[in-house]
């Protein structure tokens, strides 16, 4: 009888975990796949890639406590692939981006969530990055008048003083 209640007790508590956790199985998430594009006559002369650690904290939809339980959360700080990559350079010049976000570390710290009775959700997030980056383009050469061609004159006015 006891092993019933036993199995009764940590169903309820994993039960618990999963609702409080907020669905936590989506856990990585990729906000740019660019793996194999490339960018025609452009010449790659580095490569970034790197990950840092973001806050990405929740907020339930109605933060009013206990209520904000059961309801479901939104990012307060959303982490953006044009944020994270303007460390490697300008747009333009990016080639074969990749950005994820790993919220894996977020399943122990609904803790937090429990503290604040459904408030609030801390969740730090590992975001991983890379990219490769080209060279600028070259500029591009002035049309010139072509040889014995008169070029174009200035006109000037003149005025005058009164």
């Amino acid at each position: 009888m006891s092993t019933t209640r036993l199995r009764t007790g940590a169903r309820l508590a994993v039960a618990m975990v999963l609702f409080l956790s907020g669905c936590t199985a989506l856990t990585k998430q990729v906000l740019v796949d660019e793996q194999g594009r490339t960018v025609a006559g452009a010449r790659t002369v580095s490569h970034c890639s790197g990950s840092q650690w973001e806050d990405n904290s929740m907020i339930a939809i109605v933060p009013i406590p206990i209520i904000g339980l059961g309801m479901p959360t939104r990012e307060i700080n959303e982490i953006s692939a044009d944020d994270v990559l303007s460390k490697c350079g300008p747009p333009e010049r990016l080639a074969n981006r990749h950005v994820e976000v790993d919220r894996t570390a977020c399943v122990p710290a609904v803790l937090t969530r429990v503290i604040s009775f459904g408030v609030w959700h801390w969740c730090p997030a590992n975001v991983s990055y890379e990219a490769d980056v080209t060279a600028p383009e070259p500029p591009q050469p002035v049309a010139s008048a072509p040889p014995g061609a008169a070029a174009p004159r200035e006109i000037l006015s003149y005025r005058p003083s009164q």
